[in-house]
């Protein structure tokens, strides 16, 4: 057994602690200069800590991070979107190992130590996109853990034999299986669900679907859903990602809505892109209805933009829902450290004995600094690791 000392960190900015670390899990945590030396000393100079961040929702299989810039094009619809990157991803050696491991580095460097990632999974790649991203986590030694929806970007009852590359890749150990827009893109939003379905309870997996329709047409997907997870008994294994529909509605249909989906153990998943409508959050919380923050797709075919770092994304949600006080800049970080924690199937996310030793040191005096001004990590511990040290990647 190895064992480390983090001498001298600040827990959300609190009173110095020692935390003690053994086989990647947090042991002790004791007031500074409390804590036995250990195999390891590590100097945490009194920066502010915080646990590892988790991105919920991720696309870590198709970006060319590293690569020589690619412009964007294509029509901007989802569709459009869609029939762009099919078009190009061959010429741009998407999927690969290497892409894959460039992305996941640069969510290390930001502090971000798991992740769900959708994978596309299609009739041009097959499930050879699970495999790359799979050779990618392992090829850093698990640093940073990764779970993996299968993700029908192109549609599922559209392109027949997509629902058995989904069924597949469920009996393979992926998490979850996804979903498109049933309504816009397979224009059976009954037929998709009903299959998507079937497959997560035979299987044992869970569901992570993409919902990018508006308005009513949106919020007529969700009741589809809510009554699916309901009669299917998934309670906390169905997630909606994105789902823009839920901003845009009349208050007393949100309102119904918010509490069905808390009822029924559903989550949500947001990247909070800028010109989106603000997520009732505040009623999503009292719901019970676990939100979580991703970076989407980063450098892709489908934006340039993005950076991997999730506490931008962080700073994102805060400013598009006019979050000014401590206690909801405070909530802001929570969603992208400890509250992400039911999207990657742990039970304990933050600095405590048993938890995953992950841990991001900040120089920075509080979270609700770190946040608006999201500096750079100083140092970055991830399952017992140092990956980062002196804001320099190690892994």
């Amino acid at each position: 057994m190895t064992s480390s000392l983090l001498a001298n960190v600040r827990p959300g900015g609190g009173d110095p602690v020692d935390v003690v670390i053994a086989d990647g899990v947090i042991t002790a945590v004791s007031p500074a200069g409390t804590a036995a030396d250990q195999d390891q000393r590590i100097d945490g100079r009194g920066l502010l800590a915080l646990p590892g961040f988790v991105n919920a929702h991720a696309h870590v299989d198709k970006s060319w991070w590293g690569q020589p810039w690619v412009s964007y094009g294509g029509r901007p619809t989802t569709q459009g979107r869609i029939a762009h990157e099919r078009a190009e991803r061959d010429k741009y050696g998407i999927p690969s190992v290497a892409g894959a491991t460039a992305v996941l580095r640069e969510f290390l460097r930001h502090g971000t130590t798991a992740t769900r990632t959708h994978v596309d999974v299609d009739l041009g790649v097959g499930l050879r996109g699970i495999a790359n991203v799979r050779a990618a986590a392992a090829a850093l030694d698990g640093a940073i853990e990764v779970e993996i929806v299968a993700f029908p970007q192109d549609g599922v009852l559209r392109r027949p034999g997509v629902l058995e590359l989904l069924d597949q890749a469920a009996a393979e150990g992926a998490t979850s299986i996804g979903g498109l827009d049933p309504a816009s893109i397979d224009r059976d939003p009954v037929g998709q669900l009903d299959a998507l379905f079937e497959i997560a309870v035979r299987r044992g997996a869970g569901i992570d679907i993409h919902l990018h329709d508006g308005g009513d047409l949106g919020a007529f997907q969700y009741e589809l859903i809510i009554e699916r997870t309901r009669e299917a008994g998934l309670a906390r294994k169905v997630n909606v990602s994105h789902g823009f529909a839920l901003g845009e509605l009349a208050p007393a249909r949100q309102a119904e809505l918010v509490e069905q989906l808390g009822a029924a153990g559903i989550s949500w998943t947001t990247v909070a892109p800028v010109r989106s409508a603000p997520l009732p959050w505040r009623e999503m919380r009292a719901a019970g209805v676990a939100v979580g923050l991703g970076t989407d797709g980063i450098r892709d075919l489908w934006s340039p933009y993005g950076d991997g770092d999730l506490l931008q994304v962080a700073r994102g949600f805060a400013r598009l829902h006019g979050l000014r006080t401590d206690e909801e800049l405070a909530y802001a970080v929570e969603l992208a450290t400890t509250a992400g924690a039911p999207f990657v199937h742990r039970e304990a996310h933050a600095l405590v004995p048993g938890a995953r030793a992950d841990i991001v040191l900040i120089d920075a005096e509080n979270v609700q600094d770190a946040l608006v001004r999201a500096p750079r990590r100083e140092l970055v511990v991830a399952g017992g690791q140092v990956v980062v040290d002196d804001g320099e990647l190690l892994v």
